[in-house]
């Protein structure tokens, strides 16, 4: 009896506790996260490669990607429109957007209208340049000092150097005084140069010899003598013949500087002690020279003479005279 009895069967359930497999969820997760921290740095990247103008243009495609304004075209308004009309902002309602094709077009006509204008103004300078030549040639008074007459085109302007002679100086030894014959170098360039309203720069040069010692000057402004050295010399020779110029009919306004540069600036750097380095420079301003120094326009109005002008390389005048009818008026402006 014993022996038939059948022994029960146990069945043990056994729970996972350990480690077991939990799905790769977590791996979409992680990689999800590295694509956007390579979107980003790829971003930044970018921006920091970009210029403003690029960077300008990007937004304004995000602003509006269709290109279209109205119906149908993106809207930037607080009050999302689906694209529909936006609400008015005031006076940016009355603003059209320039597409950055229209700004770079119009900037590169500015640039363009800019060289024009240089390189008219270079061409009038030129012709004054011929006209003081010709005035050279035929005046009775500047004729005979026309070695001593040197002109050309500089950076700055049309340039007019009256330099000394060994036996023909144009002020007295250590001296502020002009020689009869300089004073009318001086009437004779004025009655052209007035003609044009370009300012002028004078300035006063001298060769590298020293004052003597003991040789002093009484200054009222600051009470005390002070020795008077190349400075003061070329300084006060500057405006000696700027006061010529002047009481011949310069009108004052016309000169923008005056300075005195001593053996600073010197035109024989060989040779510091040659009489050449002793001069007067006198530089018709162009524009640029103008504004560098800060001066304003002289005239609001125009008299254009310009084809006048370039004649005179064909037919030289034959005196002041005639070159006062080519240049008629106190106002004239080469342009």
């Amino acid at each position: 009896m014993a022996a038939d009895k059948k022994q029960p069967i146990v069945i043990k359930k056994v729970k996972g506790g350990g480690h077991g497999h939990h799905g790769g969820a977590w791996k979409v997760a992680y990689a999800d996260f590295v694509t956007a921290m390579m979107a980003f740095f790829l971003l930044m990247w970018l921006l920091g490669s970009t210029s403003e103008g690029q960077k300008a243009g990007i937004s304004d495609f995000f602003k509006n990607p269709t290109g279209i304004q109205g119906p149908g075209g993106a809207s930037t308004s607080m009050i999302k429109l689906g694209g529909a009309l936006e609400m008015p902002h005031g006076d940016d309602s009355r603003k059209k957007t320039r597409k950055p094709e229209e700004s770079s077009s119009q900037q590169s006509k500015q640039e363009t209208k800019a060289e024009k204008s240089k390189e008219v103004e270079k061409k009038d300078l030129d012709a004054l340049l011929q006209i003081l030549k010709k005035a050279i040639e035929k005046s009775q008074a500047l004729k005979p000092f026309k070695d001593q007459l040197l002109l050309d085109i500089t950076p700055e302007g049309l340039r007019i150097q009256i330099v000394d002679k060994e036996n023909r100086p144009m002020f007295g030894l250590a001296s502020a005084t002009l020689k009869p014959y300089m004073r009318g170098i001086l009437r004779e360039i004025a009655k052209i140069i007035r003609k044009v309203p370009n300012r002028i720069s004078i300035s006063g040069h001298t060769d590298v010899t020293n004052f003597v010692k003991g040789y002093y000057r009484e200054y009222e402004d600051i009470q005390q003598r002070v020795r008077y050295t190349n400075w003061e010399l070329s300084a006060d020779r500057a405006n000696a013949a700027r006061r010529e110029m002047v009481k011949d009919g310069l009108p004052e306004d016309k000169v923008g500087q005056v300075i005195g540069l001593a053996s600073s600036v010197l035109f024989d750097k060989k040779n510091p002690k040659n009489p050449i380095n002793r001069r007067i420079s006198i530089i018709v301003m162009n524009k640029a020279t103008e504004k560098s120094l800060g001066l304003e326009e002289r005239h609001s109005t125009t008299v254009s003479e310009v084809k006048q002008l370039i004649k005179v390389n064909k037919k030289a005048p034959a005196t002041v005279d005639e070159l006062k009818k080519l240049l008629p008026t106190e106002n004239l402006k080469v342009r």
